[in-house]
């Protein structure tokens, strides 16, 4: 299932993805989820960012790819930082860069969303506490980041966490080609399988320290080929059974 939240006439609705048409579901994903009757075109709705999270948690250098081409160590743990849940946007949304940086990047992941309530969950049930994955582009101020020797400001403007366009809920996250493109020129690729640390790692350890709920978000690293952005651009982040998100970007 490919999951969407949309807005249609005023409302906003969860639903799945099916083809070029939405068909609306009652409830949500966390709790009862069931299909309706109406039908949608794609064409007619407005996809949102499809979960609303309490948090969102980032996990820092996770490619051996883009490791390497940072000169850098593997790390022996995952590198987590939290991101404002102000950071949050959807398909088309703009990325929107900010006077006091003059570098801002784009940083193409997969994400992954929570299914319900965990803590301290071990690494073989990990898969239980998952609804699904989706696209996700962790933009940072990179001059901002060097400056400070953190990520705390630079990952935390508004509209830096772009997500979509959709949750899917039947892939392989371990294997799948992940791609970033600006103005429809390849930035990055690479494949999940290069993670340093995998799907059902990053869950078990991230709940060792806090507790996750239904709708978090989990942004698990990017690969090697991060790159600026500027006004005026369009960056898209793409991956395999899953789909594109794409986002304008404009300056305040």
């Amino acid at each position: 299932m490919r999951i969407v939240r949309f807005k249609v006439g005023g409302t906003t609705r969860y639903g799945a993805l099916e083809g070029s048409s939405i068909i609306e579901y009652t409830g949500t994903p966390f709790m009862i989820f069931r299909r309706g009757r109406r039908r949608y075109p794609l064409k007619h709705v407005v996809l949102l960012a499809p979960v609303l999270p309490s948090k969102i948690v980032t996990i820092g250098l996770n490619y051996r790819d883009h490791a390497a081409k940072l000169g850098l160590a593997i790390p022996d743990e995952p590198v987590m930082v939290l991101k404002p849940t102000t950071t949050l946007s959807g398909p088309d949304d703009p990325i929107v860069c900010p006077p006091i940086s003059a570098r801002v990047e784009h940083e193409a992941e997969l994400g992954v969303v929570i299914k319900r309530r965990c803590h301290d969950v071990p690494v073989p049930r990990a898969r239980e506490c998952i609804l699904g994955y989706t696209c996700l582009n962790d933009v940072t101020a990179r001059d901002l980041q060097e400056k400070d020797g953190s990520d705390a400001r630079a990952k935390a403007f508004d509209t830096f966490c772009p997500i979509g366009p959709c949750i899917a809920t039947d892939v392989d996250p371990n294997a799948l080609t992940i791609e970033a493109y600006v103005n429809g020129e390849l930035r990055q690729s690479s494949n999940t399988k290069d993670m340093i640390f995998p799907i059902e790692d990053i869950v078990a350890r991230v709940s060792q320290i806090m507790t996750l709920l239904p709708g978090d978000v989990i942004a698990t690293g990017t690969p090697a080929g991060i790159g600026p952005l500027q006004p005026g651009d369009r960056v898209e982040v793409r991956i395999e059974s899953i789909g594109s998100l794409t986002n304008p970007v404009v300056r305040l």
